[in-house]
């Protein structure tokens, strides 16, 4: 007789006594000892209590497990049926049983006292997985599977969790009329109104959606969802190298889709462009949401009065790795909090292209605003360019020539 099994027998007669099933006597020790099944464990119980005069027959239906472990065939090709309907290069399979049944089990752990038993939900996910895994053709993966299959084993249903697929590239904005991603009608919140002319969106189209629609098409998904490094205003153009995003799809059922497709459909647009697309990890989010690059960008300016081509050129060389004040600037304070942040101008060049009208190139710390950063905003932004200057200024036009991002970072 094993040691593990001598140890646990009086435990061991208790528990045949309720009736358990061969699986769940053996369960109630299933970490008692490797390299054996929990019915194999059950079975050497078993029989080391009939060898003792004790030869307890478990009953026709297991009070616990109900013979649940009958239907594992018909778990697993359930299971099998599922995950075979969408694309992925792993699985793993998930169950939920009876509460009762949990309940009655931690019961008895408690009763008797066992320190190694292992959950029937283990069991269960470990023993279909192994039914299905065949069938499938795909490998487990447990610590980040693209699919899990889970089974409830009251009616067999199996409800499927996949993973997003996420995209990233950089992409250009060409429109001064179009938000980054997807804005809720402000009026109905996306129900439909005449003020939206019942489309529940502000604008029309978005660079979210030029290309998210796309690619939940190709992917047969359930929605997209659009992951910036930061945003530029409407009314700002987004030129050079574009701005690094993500594009995730929740509940892919193909997820080898054509990048290179993607990005020729998409490109199409005469509102935004695409490039670079790339298939990436949920972990590329967090990194491009907690980035902070540097940025380059170029204003056309209007002044209120002439402006002296020297005078111009002379001010703008004075922001020099110049720190300003930033409190937040009345076009946004309805949703920001009011607060004075401290960023930095790194340099500002300066065109004049009229009398009136001028172009300032700058590059500055990540979060600036730089159409308050010219103009002042009534105070709100020191110092700024128009107090040095000595004339009101006002961004006209603005575009974002580069985001100072590299991958490796």
């Amino acid at each position: 007789m094993s040691d593990w099994v001598s140890d646990n027998i009086d435990k061991a007669e208790g528990l045949a006594r309720k009736g358990l099933c061969d699986r769940c006597l053996g369960r109630m020790f299933g970490k008692e000892e490797t390299g054996m099944t929990n019915e194999t464990r059950g079975i050497m119980l078993r029989d080391a209590l009939r060898e003792s005069g004790n030869d307890i027959a478990a009953d026709d239906l297991c009070p616990l497990c109900g013979n649940i472990f009958d239907l594992l065939p018909r778990f697993a090709e359930t299971v099998a049926e599922s995950v075979s309907s969408v694309e992925s290069d792993n699985f793993l399979v998930g169950t939920r049983v009876d509460p009762l049944i949990a309940k009655m089990e931690k019961d008895l752990v408690a009763e008797f006292g066992l320190e190694h038993s292992e959950a029937i939900k283990s069991e269960l996910n470990r023993e279909i997985g192994k039914l299905a895994g065949p069938m499938i053709d795909r490998p487990v993966e447990f610590e980040s599977p693209q699919v899990v299959a889970c089974i409830d084993t009251r009616f067999a249903d199996v409800e499927m969790d996949i993973k997003p697929l996420f995209i990233a590239g950089r992409y250009n904005k060409y429109s001064r009329e179009i938000p980054q991603t997807k804005w809720p009608c402000r009026e109905c919140k996306g129900k439909g109104c005449p003020r939206c002319n019942n489309t529940g969106k502000m604008y029309s189209t978005s660079v979210q959606e030029i290309i998210g629609d796309i690619a939940l098409e190709m992917a047969e998904g359930k929605e997209h969802f659009f992951h910036g490094m930061g945003r530029e205003d409407i009314d700002a153009r987004m030129i050079g190298d574009g701005r690094p995003f993500v594009l995730e799809i929740s509940n892919p059922v193909k997820r080898q889709i054509d990048l290179d497709e993607l990005e020729k459909r998409a490109n199409q647009s005469e509102l935004a462009g695409y490039s670079s697309l790339h298939f990436v990890e949920r972990e590329t989010v967090r990194k491009y949401k907690g980035a902070d690059p540097d940025k380059t960008y170029r204003a056309r300016v209007k002044a209120e009065g002439k402006v002296n081509k020297q005078e111009l050129i002379d001010v703008a060389l004075t922001f020099k790795d110049v720190c300003i004040d930033q409190r937040t600037p009345t076009r946004v304070e309805h949703r920001r909090a009011d607060l004075v942040r401290k960023r930095v101008i790194r340099w500002v060049e300066a065109e004049q292209i009229d009398d009136y009208t001028f172009d300032l190139t700058l590059e500055t710390e990540a979060g600036t605003y730089v159409k308050e950063f010219v103009s002042g905003d009534g105070g709100r932004s020191m110092p700024n360019f128009s107090d040095s200057l000595g004339i009101q200024c006002v961004v006209s036009e603005l575009d974002v020539l580069a985001i100072k991002y590299t991958e490796r970072e």
